[in-house]
This record gives C-alpha cells, structure tokens and sequence, in this order.
C-alpha cells in the first residue's frame, strides 16, 4: 500500500474501495473481500443507503483478525438533508458500528452546508473524525464554505480520472493542502476510457491491465482512488498495483487526455433536488 499525508499529519492510503451503487449484499461482500486481500481505505455515504453492510464487514473482519481498526481507514458522508440535525454524526457512526470515521464529508454543496461543515467540525473536536471533507464544492459555494470553515477541509472530493484530472478546486485549494480523492476513477466504466491505445501499450509494457494502468496512474497523481466493484475478481485485481511504477514519459502521455471528457456537471437546480432529497436511512 502506499499513503499520502493529509494536512494534519494523518496518513491516508491512496487506493480504496468505493461502494457507490452497490447494494447491501453486494456491499458487505465486496467490502470483506477488500479487506482480505489488503484494501485498507473504504468510502460510503449517507446516501449510498449501505453503510449497515460497509460496518458488518468491517466487523467481521477485524473479529477474525484479518486486521486492527486503526489500520483502516473508513470515509463515509453527510446527506444534505441531516446536515443540521445534531445527531447526524452519531446516527452515521451507530450504523457503521464504529466510534469514529477517519474522514468524514459534507457531500454536496447543498442545502444549509455551512450548518453541515459545522456539524462535522463538531465530530472532529471530539474525536469522532480524524479529518473532515467536502465533496462536489465549486466556485461560489466553495468560497462561502472555505469563508465559514474554522477547520479547512483535509480533504475535496470531486470526478477524477485521465479524461478531467485538473481541478480548479484543487488550484484554490492548495494554500491549504487539501488533498484530492477521485471519484469514478475508470470513468464509471467508460469502455472508451478503458480502450485508449496509451493504456493497451502501457499494459503490454508492465504485463498489467488497462484498467490497472489507470488505477496506478491515480495513485501516481497523489489522488485518493476508490475504484467499486461487486466482482470479487476485479476487487483483487485492482489492487495489484503497487508492484510496478509509471514513468514521467508515460505520465506525460496520460496528460494529453486531461480535459476531453467529464461524466458530471453540477447545477443549481441539481443541487437544490439534494437539498429537498429526504432518503430512507438504514436503522
């Protein structure tokens, strides 16, 4: 596994497992597979409606010895519907079973945000979170929220992959070293992505996938990354990429993909349907 070092001084592992989408059976074993085969970072969310399955996982998995609760690193996130409820954290922490999330977002910039970054503020202080995020946040909203914050996010966590790597997010906030997790990774499946001549030679010259190529790309760009999968096989195979490294010359290559294509685009419109979106969490 290989880290990166979040502004506080916490360490976080720079590949994960993603469980957007994934149902509760699928997430509970995915998450155990994970697990077992070296997966130390799992991110979940209020509203993936999973994280009853991501905590019996977790359990299960520790009560077996495959590994110790402070080595994992779990990210889970705020609905924009719970953002001003006081027991928002605690009810997030009871359905994962855990006494503290390592890192813990607002997840969209929607709704009364400022009252859910304070809130998550609040789970920090007392050592309910041991770094705090915000994700999707742009432009005005990111300024209003970077304005309000007291603690200034450790983490932002936005669309990333070879298609849309740079992020002016990530330009504003570097005066504060947030670092960026990518999410949809393998272009949420995008076979065009996947099919880029620069990954099928990339993975001819390593004897890896294209998929892996990517996902070590990722790492490489000292980005976060949460590829999800149901499919035990491609859990595994994800994994095996630290046994290899890209050159500058195939970074450079990589690169010239940067900007082509995005699989999402924020609106205000968009955002207030978060804002009004009452979910049906896990009890």
């Amino acid at each position: 596994m290989e880290y990166t070092t979040l502004a506080n001084g916490v360490k976080a592992p720079l590949l994960g497992l993603g469980t957007f989408q994934l149902s509760l059976k699928d997430t509970e074993r995915s998450v155990y597979e994970a697990i077992r085969c070296g997966y130390l970072m799992i991110d979940t969310a209020n509203g993936y409606l999973n994280e009853t399955a991501v905590g019996k996982a977790i359990t299960r998995a520790i009560g077996e010895g495959l590994v110790k609760r402070e080595d994992l690193f779990i990210s889970t996130k705020l609905w924009p519907t719970v953002y001003e409820s006081k027991n928002a954290v605690t009810d997030t922490l009871d359905r994962l079973g855990l006494d503290y999330v390592d890192l813990l977002f607002i997840h969209q910039p929607a709704g009364n945000f400022v009252a859910g970054y304070q809130n998550i503020e609040r789970a920090y202080k007392e050592g309910k979170a041991r770094a705090l995020g915000i994700s999707n946040f742009h432009d005005a909203k990111l300024e209003k929220l970077l304005a309000a914050a007291e603690i200034k996010p450790h983490v932002i966590q936005l669309e990333t992959h070879p298609y849309f790597a740079h992020h002016a997010q990530m330009d504003r906030l570097k005066e504060y070293g947030t670092k960026l997790m990518g999410w949809y990774p393998l272009g949420h499946g995008d076979a065009g992505l996947i099919h880029e001549s620069v990954f099928g030679k990339l993975a001819e010259k390593y004897g890896k996938s294209p998929v892996q190529a990517i996902l070590r790309w990722a790492v490489q760009m000292d980005v976060l990354t949460i590829p999800g999968s149901k499919n035990p096989d491609h859990v595994r195979s994800n994994f095996d990429i630290f046994d290899f490294a890209l050159t500058e010359a195939d970074m450079q290559e990589i690169a010239k993909l940067d900007g082509t294509k995005r699989y999402y685009t924020a609106s205000d419109a968009l955002e207030e349907q978060y804002a009004q979106m009452h979910l049906p969490f896990e009890r």
